[in-house]
């Protein structure tokens, strides 16, 4: 019978202990790395620097500002309309996992390119596999069913020499997939990651669209605009964000031992129980779920493996000695 899930505890209202991003932005220093940004800093109703936020080029900068500060990436783009996504909470994620594996090893951190990530619906913005690799020196793998967005993160690879063989890219050729058709019979990861879907609908994803605008107390250039970024793919998925991870679940049992730990991000809580009770269908050996607290925002990463005891100590010592 499958474990009990158990729930790791975060540190409320907080970044991961090792988030390089906890302090806050410090714009002067950005600006120092990526002069670019100066014409997006202004100060703010606090006479604090700020950005921003409803302005997606300034959005976009922002990021530029803090890959190459932070990690090192000195050519970093997307196309437009494509999610841009804020790099502290990305960070965030990968901190957290790098616990999770070194929850299997013993309390350390297994690094280096023995570490293998697959990043289901990497984006064009590839920006989980830059982290994880500058932080970790992970080697990642990325899958998107979009071609522009597997395009664009090649390019950003391409132009980032550093990172040459350390981060690969795969057509997923079936929407309704997630690991069918891009995990061949003789990969081996030690990790999943995915940040889902987590709307139903266009329309959905335009609700919760004009509720941020709503928050930034501005009004978007036409109605309905998504101009905070993401492509319909990145949005929104029939039967939303549980319909996904449920679909990613069961087609996780076919390749059980081919991968130590399969995770994903939870947006909604009430998506827990159903994801649960999937999990106790496939036989999951053990599940985690992994709370994660930036400001006001709470979300959770499940966590699941189907390798036993037995297993997850010959995997350790097979790949992370």
């Amino acid at each position: 019978m499958p474990a009990s899930p158990t729930t790791i505890p975060a540190e409320k209202e907080n970044l991961h202990p090792r988030n390089l991003h906890r302090g806050g932005y410090d714009f002067t220093a950005l600006i120092k790395a990526l002069p670019e940004l100066n014409e997006f800093v202004k100060t703010n109703e606090y006479h604090n620097l700020s950005v921003d936020f409803s302005n997606p080029d300034a959005v976009k900068a922002l990021n530029k500002a803090l890959l190459k500060q932070f990690y090192s990436i000195d050519h970093w783009d997307i196309p437009a309309g494509y999610l841009c996504p804020p790099i502290p909470g990305r960070a965030d994620y990968i901190h957290y996992m790098a616990d999770l594996l070194a929850g299997s090893n013993n309390g350390e951190i297994p690094k280096g390119d023995k570490v293998k990530v697959l990043d289901v619906g990497v984006g064009a913005n590839c920006v989980y596999p830059l982290i994880g690799n500058s932080v970790y020196d992970w080697n990642f793998t990325g899958t998107d069913v979009d071609l522009v967005a597997v395009s664009s993160a090649k390019n950003i690879v391409l132009f980032n020499p550093a990172l040459k063989g350390k981060i690969d890219f795969r057509l997923q050729p079936q929407r309704a997939d997630i690991f069918n058709g891009v995990v061949n019979a003789d990969d081996v990861f030690d990790l999943t990651i995915c940040n889902p879907p987590f709307h139903t609908s266009l329309k959905e994803a335009q609700a919760g669209n004009k509720r941020k605008w709503d928050n930034l107390d501005r009004k978007p250039a036409q109605a309905n605009a998504l101009n905070f970024g993401g492509k319909s793919n990145e949005l929104w998925y029939k039967g939303g964000e549980l319909a996904f991870v449920n679909n990613m679940i069961k087609q996780s049992e076919q390749f059980s031992k081919q991968c130590f730990w399969f995770t994903t991000l939870i947006s909604k809580k009430d998506s827990l129980d159903g994801v649960y009770r999937m999990l106790h269908n496939v036989n999951a050996v053990e599940v985690k779920t992994i709370n994660m607290s930036q400001g006001q925002k709470i979300s959770r990463v499940v966590a699941w493996t189907f390798l036993t005891e037995t297993e997850q100590f010959k995997w350790k010592n097979r790949h992370w000695a």
